[in-house]
């Protein structure tokens, strides 16, 4: 067996993370061709199947897998040491990649993010919304140094570095025939109004649905969503009700624009949103500068 090849790695790489071989050579600016000659040159040099070929691209193998997470450690190692160096300078430079649900897109940008910015002005952030499946493959696959999501599943390789409790809430406009309710309200009661839910890769419908199974119901929603603003326009407009932890829409509650109903269901009430890093990833120094600042700022968030 030779060495291994980091740049055929890295067309390997790019081929299982963009899930097609087209896909990865429209990136990387070269022929597919090019990309499928890598990997099977790859594969003759490490004497292993790497790749699996089917119908909707490529998916990586065991082999292949025990690869990409060499790869993945190499590079996380690289930017520790580049961050180092940069930690000797200042932090002058650096970028931090967040991978975030849309629900807390409000709170960051109003509060922790530009006191951040303020006070390490050389370092530059790329934000991007998910659902929390996709936040965590992000996290786990190192596209993202930090993920911000609302409850999610348990997982081998993430570790959650702040826990917040935000219970779901039922969230009507002040229009809504509820909207005046002072004692909590049960799932039950809830089944009679029409409701807007977010789509089965969010946190929250997955909780919903562990609290419909458990109470024996099932909410038949009139639109479904994989955006917490179309809910928020749903609900504004008075066409129903919505599930969505409070601090989702603390400024419209706020504005008296929309209004927050309890819900006595033990699992709803259990909603938590999480901070995450993957399990054994040593953050570089802006990375772990704005861990900490934002470990704080969830402290307070709960």
């Amino acid at each position: 067996m030779k060495e291994i090849n980091e740049k055929r790695v890295a067309y390997l790489y790019e081929a299982v993370t963009m899930g097609t071989i087209r896909a990865a050579a429209d990136k990387l600016n070269v022929a597919p061709s090019a990309v499928s000659r890598q990997i099977t040159l790859l594969e003759e040099e490490l004497a292993s199947t790497l790749i699996e070929r089917h119908r909707k691209g490529v998916t990586a193998t065991e082999a292949g897998e025990v690869i990409l997470r060499f790869y993945r450690e190499a590079l996380s190692s690289e930017e520790t040491c580049i961050s180092k160096l940069q930690a000797l300078q200042g932090l002058q430079s650096g970028h931090i990649k967040l991978a975030i649900g849309e629900g807390f897109v409000g709170d960051l940008m109003s509060g922790p993010l530009p006191e951040f910015s303020r006070r390490y002005p050389s370092l530059t952030l790329s934000i991007s919304m998910a659902g929390s499946n996709e936040v965590i493959r992000k996290v786990e696959e190192d596209e993202a140094h930090i993920g911000l999501l609302f409850h999610p599943a348990s997982h081998p390789n993430i570790r959650s570095q702040v826990i917040s409790s935000q219970p779901i809430c039922a969230i009507v406009s002040p229009e809504h025939v509820l909207a005046n309710r002072a004692s909590a309200i049960t799932l039950e009661e809830l089944l009679e109004y029409p409701v807007a839910l977010l789509e089965s890769q969010y946190g929250v419908r997955q909780l919903l649905g562990m609290a419909e199974f458990k109470e024996r119901i099932r909410f038949r929603p009139i639109v479904t969503s994989d955006s917490i603003a179309v809910l928020k326009f749903f609900v504004r407009s008075n066409m129903g009700f919505a599930f969505l932890p409070e601090f989702v829409v603390a400024k419209e509650i706020e504005d008296q624009q929309l209004v927050a109903i309890k819900i006595d269901q033990e699992i709803l009430a259990g909603g938590e949103a999480h901070m995450i890093t993957r399990l054994g990833r040593q953050l570089s120094e802006g990375p772990h500068c704005l861990l900490e600042h934002l470990r704080a700022w969830m402290k307070a968030f709960s």
